[in-house]
């Protein structure tokens, strides 16, 4: 029997990741962390004290079976490991980039409460990523029903509500309105943090199971959701499109040319290769002084992204401290490795004109930290007679996203009064059989919440269309039964007659 594991008797430090160094990466879009070796993954899965109340599990949006598959990794059973990870989460090797974990099963890990937390995510990669490269994939035998299911949008929700519907037997088709699927994945993380191989390498497991993609389909302007249901067939439909439509900045000069959001910015370099030019002629702002507004991951990308593309000089200007910043404190101390100039305590009021339309500069006012606001963070007060001006010639805002009208201005969907889909406690909108979930519902959220948004809209699809959930227990109460069947099944038998 192995030795229970105790706070002192595991190893004390975290186990590191190897990354490229910063004066190499800060001029290519390869990958910046390396991932760990079996020999960096066994050892740090002994870090797991395989606690009994299971803490970690909890604090996954879907409810991953953490210690399980650690335990798995640490007997070198890294197949057993997939499994596990797989039966709750589709997309391993893209969590493991790009969850934040800190805030989610690391956050509440046993071990973080004396030590560094179990590295989860950091294992999680390194599943996924051997299962990328021995080629595994988790296929089930699928009994196809008669019913068909579309689903609007190919990021998180839209996949993970595809994947289980597709396993249910239903005939699915994911509607995508960019060239290629994966919704934010593809157009809004660059390669050096999440590369597009691994995405792609995700998506074909979808297709494996029958999934079919509808590229270049923009639903709501070739037709509507009501049209999906009334004319096209499906019998429910899921919409996950995301809140991809940015904030603006709403100061003078915010119009000149030279100013645009992070979306555009980010969607021109990665999904249309702008980066690759001349071999893809996309058009994309290139600035020597590139000031980006907003301190998120989206905001950090773009100044990462921006100092690739050959800027001088990048600014990250954010009206709160650096405590309150919104990205993954890994993201902001890569983008200080790379030599991203940040202000802290700062406020754009105008962006300046060149005289030509363009950008010569930003005016900005220091602030301090007032009372906490109704996000919980102190708010930000302009100091009186703080103002300054510095030169730049590429601003890039990235103070938030919303739901794109269209959805709204096409169909009869309930909106809440901020533009999102509003929907019941199971994902129901206001037209029968249309489900929705993910950042169109909630606001920007992880990849995680929206995966396990879109689970849960899958859960209540095949109870509104009468399929059995292997994943719900049945009701033993004896009422109700048509011979020995729930009724609430709505489901079949086949007799053979002789």
């Amino acid at each position: 029997m192995a030795k229970k594991r105790t706070i002192r008797t595991i190893p004390q430090e975290r186990t590191p990741m190897r990354e490229q160094d910063p004066a190499v990466r800060a001029k290519n879009f390869e990958e910046v962390a390396c991932g760990y070796n079996l020999e960096e993954a066994l050892r740090e899965s002994e870090r797991c004290l395989l606690c009994p109340d299971e803490p970690c599990i909890s604090g996954c949006p879907v409810g991953i079976n953490i210690p399980g598959f650690i335990q798995k990794i640490g007997e070198k059973n890294l197949r057993g490991a997939y499994d596990i990870l797989t039966s709750t989460n589709l997309l391993p090797s893209i969590c493991g980039r790009v969850c934040p974990q800190e805030n989610q099963c690391e956050g509440v890990c046993t071990v973080g409460e004396s030590l560094e937390a179990v590295a989860i995510g950091r294992l999680e990669r390194f599943v996924g990523d051997t299962a990328i490269k021995e080629g595994w994939s988790n296929v089930p035998y699928i009994e196809r029903n008669r019913f068909r299911v579309g689903i609007v949008g190919s990021g998180p929700a839209g996949m993970a509500c595809a994947a289980d519907m597709a396993k249910a037997g239903c005939d699915v088709t994911v509607y995508e309105a960019f060239q290629e699927p994966g919704g934010v994945l593809k157009y809004g993380i660059p390669d050096f943090r999440l590369p597009n191989p691994t995405i792609d390498a995700e998506i074909d497991k979808l297709r494996q199971l029958g999934v079919r993609f509808e590229c270049n389909t923009l639903v709501g302007r070739l037709f509507t959701i009501e049209q999906m249901i009334d004319e096209m067939g499906f019998d429910a439909v899921f919409v996950g499109v995301g809140a991809g439509y940015p904030s603006a900045l709403n100061i003078p000069g915010d119009s000149l040319n030279g100013v645009l959001s992070a979306n555009e910015l980010l969607t021109r370099c990665n999904l249309m290769r702008g980066r690759d030019f001349p071999n893809y002629d996309t058009p994309l702002p290139v600035g020597k002084r590139v000031a980006v507004v907003g301190a998120g991951n989206t905001a950090m990308d773009a100044m990462r992204v921006s100092m690739r593309l050959g800027a001088d000089k990048v600014y990250c200007i954010y009206r709160r401290s650096r405590k309150e910043a919104p990205a993954r404190l890994e993201e902001v101390h890569h983008a200080e490795q790379e030599g991203i100039e940040f202000h802290w305590l700062t406020n754009p009021v105008a962006v300046l004109d060149d005289g030509k339309g363009g950008v010569r500069g930003l005016r900005c006012v220091r602030m301090e930290l007032g009372e906490p606001d109704e996000s919980g963070r102190r708010r930000p007060v302009a100091v009186a007679g703080s103002e300054f001006d510095f030169e730049t010639d590429l601003v890039v805002y990235a103070i938030g996203t919303n739901a794109n009208p269209i959805m709204g201005q096409t169909s009869g969907l309930k909106l809440n009064k901020w533009g999102y889909i509003a929907t019941d406690d199971n994902l129901a909108t206001s037209i029968a059989g249309v489900y929705a979930g993910g950042d169109i519902v909630t606001g920007a959220a992880t990849v995680i919440q929206a995966m396990g948004a879109g689970r849960k809209a899958a859960r209540s699809m095949k109870a509104f269309l009468g399929i059995r959930d292997p994943a719900l227990a049945y009701h033993e109460d004896g009422a109700n039964t048509f011979f020995g069947i729930d009724t609430r099944e709505r489901n079949f038998a086949r007799v053979r007659l002789i």
